[in-house]
């Protein structure tokens, strides 16, 4: 299914994982005989598993790798699976389910061609040739050429949308093509469904502005041939990617990290490029030209330029410019058409000082090459950042953070712990009364980062226990005794928050620190990762390298409870009904994720907080049985999540009906997403032209107020924050009351 692909892609980039090895370096806290461990485990790499090779023939790259990831999952990897039979059908499947989601492309007889290589797979990684997935690849590449073929012819003629049929559009409620016919109608099925869509729009459009000076009124054929050739462009283009952007080697990253992510969803492989571009998201910064880039109809586009940036000083980089090739220097110039965004980011990226030449398309339409040598950008809009909200007599402190990030090659470097403790002191300064910190959508990062961080809200004490393959669990405690910040507490989640986050939300909920406001659980991942570069010589190095690197599970946390995150996530203490919650991509919805288990409760000890708990659901509780806003977002949401399992009218009158309920749900969630009566938000004294210098980054930063203003999830944590402040004033009060009684 389209949908269930996008969420997919979604998924993997929206992770932030820690890159452990590093962790461990820079944690000297912990026995450098971890590290040995960890290391140990690869000795025999060179040694194991001679699989079935003819010797006579040089293994090539593929087999190189493949063989390397093998032996790495079944050593190493926190509970492997046996690379047998079963593990190589499930890998097959998986396989030719992300080369083919919609099933509009192979036929069952290529199935039945390929399934002599079902239960071969495993052997392959046990060091066999590579043949499986060039064998798939080829016959795609083939179907590839009939299926543009079938959809030249099909878009050539018009379609009838009075007929009363229905199109599937979920490839897991299909099964593969007998024939040529089944498979030429299910693609004009989808092709008429996508030009109805756009038919429809255009209709609208001309109804709207009938009458209007200088519009152009075409009749329903001419609309109707707008819509086919509109979706010829979007289908070219999708096609011209497949031919252009996926030759073997992609094929074959496609192929190894669905062996990996069989094992689990979270062990996944990384090519050279893509590891470096991991590591810049972690660390927030990279060396490139500083300019952001948009998808727009087929290019790649300038979308703003970042003020003192090489693009910025060489005053011939614009916004609205089209990047057409990508050259290294001196090297022969790179066709960006079929690149996404991604793709044309990690090329045009790179090593400090050196050069890249951009072929540009300008506005007025001439071409220039422009010599650009790359230099240190920081991505500054990712870090921590705060505000004030001001509500019913009371000063409310924000930190947002979008990620556990962390900067392990620069000592100096951004890391999230520091920058929440920064935070924490600015609103101290401003002598909040309560602080809330979101962590919604924030898919985890560094452990190292998430221990000190959840210290500078609790006493010394354990944070996380994690556990490996065959070893008792080991506690990462704060060590710090001194608490930076003692006052009311709120941590903001939904289905997004992962790993990291995760860690920290079990944490303040286990001390009875805070109070966990949002979805009613988190996402569920409660495994870490290390990355650990593939080396032809010695079986795994711990840098990357020219074969790539595995980002592998080689360990499970638990919370100083004792249960896992894993599965089941945090379940909130005040549960606010979401839009999200029908999407269902929780890592229970995996149906390769680790199971749930739980390890013996750590000893510590729990938080006075000064409140009851209990009240303050109760107090919560009253509000949303009596709020209208959030009993529509559950109907609502319900409503959604059933018409991903249905089938699509491709008749005219029925489709517009279902259209329009469709389109009047989000459009009321969109408008119940946003409070009538704006919150009392602010930035910080002195940082509300944080961004000044760069006109972008200042609207960007200018319009995040405004959405917290009609955040009504930010509502909902700032109502229970009062009632939290409250019940504290009322215990100290009491307290001095008897202290004055005693005296």
């Amino acid at each position: 299914m389209v949908v269930k692909a996008r969420k997919t892609r979604f998924l993997r980039y929206f992770w932030i994982m820690s890159d452990a090895i590093k962790y461990l370096l820079n944690m000297k806290r912990l026995p450098i005989v971890i590290l040995m461990l960890v290391a140990g485990s690869f000795l025999a790499f060179k040694t194991t598993g001679t699989g079935a090779r003819n010797t006579s023939v040089p293994p090539t790259k593929y087999e190189q790798i493949l063989k390397l990831v093998g032996d790495m999952l079944q050593q190493a990897h926190y509970s492997p699976q046996d690379i047998n039979d079963a593990f190589s059908r499930k890998v097959f499947r998986k396989f030719i389910g992300d080369l083919d989601a919609e099933k509009n492309i192979y036929l069952q007889a290529d199935l039945d061609a390929m399934k002599k290589y079902e239960t071969k797979i495993d052997d392959e990684i046990k060091g066999a040739p590579v043949e499986f997935f060039l064998a798939a690849g080829k016959t795609f590449n083939s179907r590839l050429d009939e299926a543009a073929k079938m959809y030249d012819e099909l878009l050539s003629k018009p379609f009838d949308f009075t007929i009363d049929e229905e199109v599937i559009l979920d490839g897991d409620k299909l099964n593969y093509a007998e024939s040529d016919a089944e498979r030429k109608e299910r693609w004009r099925k989808k092709l008429k469904y996508m030009a109805l869509e756009r038919y429809t729009d255009l209709v609208d459009i001309r109804e709207k502005n009938k009458g209007k000076e200088g519009f152009v009124v075409k009749t329903d054929a001419e609309l109707e041939k707008d819509a086919r050739d509109k979706v010829k462009r979007i289908i070219d283009r999708t096609f011209e990617r497949f031919r252009l952007k996926f030759s073997d080697d992609d094929k074959f990253n496609l192929f190894v990290n669905a062996i990996t992510t069989t094992m689990d969803p979270h062990t996944e492989f990384f090519p050279p490029v893509d590891k470096r571009y991991f590591d810049e998201e972690m660390s927030g910064r990279f060396y490139g030209i500083g300019a952001s880039l948009q998808y727009d109809d087929g290019n790649i586009k300038i979308a703003s330029v970042l003020a003192g940036s090489p693009a910025s000083k060489s005053g011939e980089v614009q916004a609205g410019d089209i990047i057409q090739k990508v050259a290294e220097g001196k090297a022969e110039p790179l066709d960006l058409t079929g690149y996404t965004v991604t793709d044309a980011v990690k090329v045009i990226r790179g090593k400090k000082g050196t050069e890249v030449r951009l072929t540009i398309k300008k506005l007025d339409g001439t071409i220039k090459i422009i010599s650009l040598i790359r230099d240190e950008i920081v991505q500054d809009e990712t870090f921590a950042r705060s505000a004030i909200v001001k509500n019913n007599g009371s000063k409310i402190g924000y930190i947002f953070l979008p990620e556990f990030y962390a900067d392990f090659d620069h000592p100096n470097g951004p890391r999230s712990y520091i920058d929440v403790a920064k935070e924490v002191n600015k609103l101290k300064e401003q002598k909040v009364d309560g602080i809330v910190i979101d962590l919604r959508n924030n898919g985890g990062g560094s452990l190292y980062d998430v221990v000190q961080m959840a210290g500078l809200f609790v006493d010394e004490g354990p944070i996380v226990q994690v556990k490996e393959r065959e070893s008792k669990p080991s506690v990462l405690k704060d060590k710090d005794r001194n608490v930076l910040y003692t006052g009311p507490l709120a941590v903001m989640v939904n289905e997004f928050s992962a790993s990291a986050s995760e860690i920290f939300a079990a944490a303040i909920q286990d001390y009875g620190r805070g109070v966990i406001i949002g979805s009613t659980s988190t996402y569920g991942k409660g495994t870490v990762q290390r990355n650990i570069g593939l080396d032809a010589e010695n079986g795994f190095s711990m840098s990357n390298s020219d074969l790539g690197t595995i980002k592998l599970t080689l360990q499970k946390f638990y919370r100083i409870n004792g249960g896992s995150t894993q599965l089941k996530g945090v379940s909130s203490d005040i549960v606010l009904p979401d839009n999200l919650e029908y999407l269902k991509v929780r890592e229970k919805d995996d149906p390769d994720a680790l199971p749930w288990d739980e390890v013996s409760k750590t000893t510590y000890n729990s938080w006075k907080s000064g409140y009851d708990l209990k009240t303050i659901q109760q107090l919560s509780n009253q509000r949303l049985e009596s709020d209208i806003t959030f009993k529509t977002i559950r109907e609502s949401t319900d409503w959604l999540s059933k018409q991903n399992d249905k089938q699509y009218s491709l008749q005219i009158d029925k489709y517009r009906k279902e259209q329009a309920s469709l389109r009047a749900t989000i459009k009321q969630l969109e408008t119940l997403l946003k409070l009538e009566n704006s919150l009392d938000v602010t930035a910080l004294p002195g940082e509300t032209n944080k961004f000044e210098s760069d006109k972008n980054k200042q609207d960007r930063f200018t319009q995040w107020i405004k959405n917290l203003q009609k955040d009504i999830y930010l509502d909902q944590a700032v109502k229970v924050m009062n009632d939290m402040i409250s019940q504290q004033n009322l215990v100290k009060n009491k307290a001095t009351d008897e202290g004055k009684k005693a005296f």
